[in-house]
């Protein structure tokens, strides 16, 4: 990553109480730091500088944008890394995709792994790969791309990504699995745009959103 120039946006607070922090990530900003003192700026350190108990609970890739939860407690990073280990979290994502995509809704279950000699890229791969399941819902088509919604069932690295690549459609400006026009894009078109999950005191379900800036 010797191009590592992550946004200065000032740190999106979206919600804080005693137990939750609900944050947007900027795209190209690292949500952990990488190997390295030039990769150390990410999303946990800047989010620990104003609130230092957090703990990290899930990530977001680095070109992605959108909303994270961090637990501010033990309690409430063990309770919300239970409700995304067994997939009680709804997450749905705002992506723009190259081509029309059709039908207008329809799911992905295909297996994911490491494609070992290209890392960090994944593959699809039906003999060693983990169970990997995506739901897709067109909003709008255009002449040459279409804006949908996607609802990840599972949280494998780079799920959406190659899930979309896999149906002929990828995602627009993916540094990774993009070519040609697909790839003429400022950013990841890619955006967490909101979690719905239970709160780790009394189990109440909250809703978080924050819309897709592109």
């Amino acid at each position: 990553m010797p191009d590592y120039t992550p946004p200065q946006d000032p740190l999106r607070v979206l919600h804080d109480d005693h137990e939750l922090l609900i944050v947007e990530k900027p795209a190209g900003l690292l949500s952990v730091p990488g190997k390295g003192p030039e990769l150390a700026d990410c999303l946990l350190s800047r989010v620990q500088e104003v609130f230092p108990t957090a703990l990290l609970v899930h990530r977001l890739d680095r070109d992605t944008s959108g909303v994270m939860v961090f637990g501010l407690t033990p309690h409430a990073q063990r309770h919300l890394g239970l409700q995304f280990e067994k997939r009680q979290v709804k997450k749905t994502y705002v992506a723009r995709v190259w081509g029309r995509l059709e039908p207008r809704t329809g799911i992905v279950d295909l297996p994911l792994t490491v494609d070992w000699p290209n890392r960090p890229l994944q593959k699809v791969c039906h003999e060693t790969g983990r169970a990997a399941e995506t739901a897709w819902r067109v909003h709008r088509h255009g002449d040459t791309e279409s804006r949908v919604r996607l609802f990840p069932k599972t949280g494998r690295s780079h799920q959406l990504r190659v899930h979309m690549l896999s149906l002929g459609h990828p995602i627009l400006g993916d540094p990774l699995y993009a070519s040609g026009a697909a790839l003429a894009f400022p950013r990841l078109m890619l955006h967490s745009e909101a979690l719905r999950l239970r709160h780790p005191d009394g189990g109440v379900g909250m809703n978080f959103r924050a819309k897709a800036p592109f």
